[in-house]
């Protein structure tokens, strides 16, 4: 599924992806909408494509309850992929530092909700809902402790809706304004969202889905042909002498998730330049690259 683009992956500095599923505990079954429990071979393929770290605060957090979340983690661990958004212990929520090419750098996951369900067992310190004055605190003790980058996974937006919702846009504008914070990425949305920049800070307001399986057949009422749709976004992140950092307007590299031949991901554009993708495949591709260029067209790469 990853094969296509493990290439991209596995050449950058720093990849993260979100995990929006917990994956089931030992012993339990596995399950899907509502209460989604994965296989922990998710975490197998997302280091073997070169994942470095993951973002795991999400509507589905909860899902599984504290086992689902423990093994979440304890399946990250055992791979060697880091994570923000999830905990095991109060302490584990708290901003940490990882070193990039000898940069540090805080990257922190937040969601808008856990989908009406309670903080497993009452723990509320299990996962971190978007609050901006939470936000700022955890960015300003990321800073404290040595933090000279800061990344924010923001998990919100309305499903189905490629314009950013009035929350997202308010919840931007609050936490960029202190000017400490150097790159969001989101996602929820299942459609992809623009790219913006807010009070000098770029914001990706969704990825739309990478690997994914949402019905576009009839159903009530159907997903959109775009849930198919995604994105690897990249930018370069660097500091000057004087330790102010740099960010890149970010580029997009356009995915489309095939189902019929066994959920690959596809790089879009890499397909397209291949005269053996013919027929319904390339028609798929073409109409996907259609719909992306109408939310990201000005940040598509060659």
């Amino acid at each position: 599924m990853f094969a296509r683009v493990k290439p991209l992956i596995s050449r950058v500095d720093l990849a993260i992806c979100h995990l929006e599923t917990p994956i089931a505990p030992v012993g339990e079954p596995l399950s899907t909408y509502p209460l989604f429990g994965v296989p922990s071979e998710i975490t197998d393929a997302l280091a073997d494509a070169g994942y470095d770290r993951c973002s795991t605060a999400s509507n589905h957090t909860m899902d599984r309850g504290t086992a689902g979340i423990d093994t979440t983690l304890n399946a990250l661990d055992r791979v060697g992929i880091s994570q923000a958004g999830m905990a095991r212990t109060p302490r584990e929520i708290e901003p940490k530092l990882i070193s990039v090419n000898g940069i540090s750098v805080a990257h922190m996951s937040y969601t808008f909700s856990y989908n009406g369900l309670p903080a497993a067992d009452g723990e509320s310190w299990r996962s971190a809902l978007i609050d901006s004055e939470r936000i700022l605190r955890d960015i300003h003790q990321a800073k404290q402790i040595g933090a000279q980058v800061v990344i924010v996974s923001m998990h919100w937006g309305n499903e189905r809706e490629s314009a950013p919702s009035s929350f997202q846009q308010q919840i931007a504008d609050e936490i960029t304004k202190s000017g400490e914070i150097d790159l969001i990425v989101g996602h929820h949305a299942h459609v992809l969202q623009p790219i913006k920049k807010v009070n000098g800070t770029w914001v990706i307001y969704g990825l739309g889905n990478f690997l994914s399986n949402m019905p576009t057949v009839p159903k009530d009422p159907p997903w959109p042909a775009s849930t198919q749709d995604g994105a690897i976004v990249t930018t370069r992140i660097a500091l000057t002498s004087d330790g102010q950092v740099t960010v890149d307007q970010p580029v997009v590299i356009p995915t489309w998730v095939d189902r019929i031949s066994g959920w690959q991901i596809r790089v879009v554009n890499d397909d397209l330049n291949n005269d053996e993708i013919t027929g319904s495949t390339r028609a798929e591709l073409q109409a996907s690259l259609r719909r992306t260029k109408k939310v990201l067209g000005g940040y598509i790469g060659n």
